[in-house]
């Protein structure tokens, strides 16, 4: 059978090119508002970080997110994401060990 090709995608914090499923997207809505895409199906630009809270702090120090989404990120917004990226970082984990599974 033939092998499918694996979409891969790079971390804007550490610069790596990783397996699309290994990364969470970071999508700037049509409306404006910066939120986590688990899905990666969110219409907007997006941008990707390994499922790391260190990856993320890296992205915030050198607002890696600014020039990735070309849209100055807020503070308040990198906060939020921040709350954000501590919860939904178990859940990708989770997920990402299920899909390893198979």
């Amino acid at each position: 059978m033939k092998q499918k090709k694996v979409p891969l995608r790079k971390c804007v914090a550490s610069q790596e090119m990783m397996p699309k499923k290994e990364l969470i997207r970071i999508v700037r809505t049509p409306a404006g508002e910066v939120v986590i895409d688990l899905t990666g199906k969110k219409s907007g630009r997006g941008a990707y970080i390994c499922g790391k809270l260190e990856c993320f702090k890296l992205a915030q120090k050198t607002k890696a997110l600014d020039r990735a989404l070309k849209v100055p990120v807020s503070q308040e917004i990198y906060e939020q994401l921040a709350r954000d990226f501590v919860s939904v970082e178990e859940q990708f984990l989770a997920a990402k060990e299920a899909s390893d599974d198979e």
